[in-house]
C-alpha cells in the first residue's frame, strides 16, 4: 500500500477531493495542513503534493526534502514561480515566448516613472491570493493604484492586443488540458471557464506547455496563455499546482503520477 501526503489547508478542494477518492480504493492519503504542522513527524509518506505556495507550506516541503521525500512540485520550482521577475528570466532565457518583464521595488517607484508609453499590465511582483493584476491606460490609473498599493513590489509587462481570452493550459505529468476564459483585464471583466478541446488549441500550443514544464522543473502547472494573433503564443503567467477545475481525466492523471512517483522512490531506495 503506498501513502500519499496532501500538504495543503483544503483537501476538500475539487482535484484534491477527487484524487483522494481514486487513491483511497487501495492506498492512504493523509493530510498535512502547512498552517498548523510544524514539521511531520513519524514515517515520511512514499510521495508529498505540494498544493499551498505558502511560506510555511514552502518551509515544510524544503525539509521533508532534505529528509529523502519525494515532493510535487518541488520546493525550488515552486518557489520561482511565486517570483514573477525570476519566472520571467527563467522562461526567457530557455527561450519561451514570454512577455517582457520591468521589475519596479514599489509600486511608487513605478509611478513616478514616466508614466505608460502605452497600456501596461501591472502585476505584484510576489504571485499570492489577491494580489494586484491590473491594466493601466494613463498616468492617473497608475497613480489611482499606487494610492492603493503604494510600497508593492510589481513587474510590468507591455499590454498585448488579444481576442481578450485567456488559454488556460494546465499540465500533469506531460497531459495537457485547456480551457478558455475571458480575461479579467478585459472591458467586461473576468468570464466563465470553458473547456477546450486540445485539437481547438493552435498549432504547437500544447508541445509548447509541455516544454514549460522541462524548463522550469514542474510536473504539475498552469499556464496562461494569450493569442496575440494569427496563432502567436504570449505566455504571460505560470502557475505551479494550480486549481484545474472541471478538467475531465485530471484527478486520475494526477492520481497516476502520485503512484509512479512513489514507485520509483521505493525502487531507488
Amino acid at each position: 500500500m503506498t501513502t500519499v501526503g496532501l500538504i495543503t489547508p483544503e483537501p476538500d478542494h475539487p482535484l484534491l477531493a477527487a484524487t483522494t477518492e481514486l487513491l483511497s480504493r487501495e492506498h492512504r492519503v493523509v493530510t498535512v495542513h502547512p498552517e498548523t504542522a510544524a514539521a511531520v513527524l513519524g514515517p515520511l509518506a512514499d510521495v508529498y503534493l505540494l498544493k499551498s505556495r505558502t511560506p510555511r507550506a514552502l518551509a515544510l516541503a524544503r525539509d521533508l526534502e532534505s529528509r529523502g521525500a519525494a515532493v510535487i512540485n518541488s520546493a525550488e520550482a515552486t518557489t520561482l514561480c511565486q517570483d514573477r521577475t525570476a519566472m520571467a528570466e527563467q522562461a526567457r532565457d530557455a527561450g519561451l515566448p514570454f512577455s517582457e518583464t520591468r521589475t519596479f521595488g514599489s509600486l511608487a517607484e513605478l509611478a513616478a516613472d514616466t508614466g505608460p508609453a502605452r497600456p501596461l499590465v501591472v502585476k505584484s511582483r510576489h504571485s499570492r491570493r489577491h494580489d494586484l493584476v491590473a491594466r493601466v491606460d494613463s498616468p492617473d490609473r497608475l497613480a489611482e493604484l499606487a494610492g492603493a498599493w503604494a510600497d508593492e513590489p510589481v513587474v510590468a509587462q507591455e499590454f498585448a492586443e488579444n481576442s481578450g481570452y485567456d488559454h488556460k493550459l494546465w499540465v500533469i505529468d506531460g497531459t495537457v488540458f485547456a480551457a478558455l476564459r475571458r480575461s479579467e483585464l478585459a472591458p467586461d471583466g473576468r468570464g466563465p471557464t470553458v473547456p477546450l478541446g486540445l485539437g481547438e488549441l493552435p498549432s504547437g500550443w500544447a508541445e509548447l506547455v509541455v516544454e514549460v514544464g522541462t524548463v522550469f522543473g514542474l510536473d504539475v502547472y498552469g499556464v496562461d496563455v494569450i493569442d496575440t494573433g494569427g496563432g502567436t503564443p504570449l505566455i504571460v503567467d505560470i502557475n505551479a499546482f494550480p486549481g484545474i477545475r472541471g478538467q475531465a481525466g485530471a484527478p486520475e492523471a494526477l492520481a497516476a503520477l502520485a503512484l509512479r512517483r512513489a514507485r520509483a522512490v521505493v525502487a531507488a531506495a
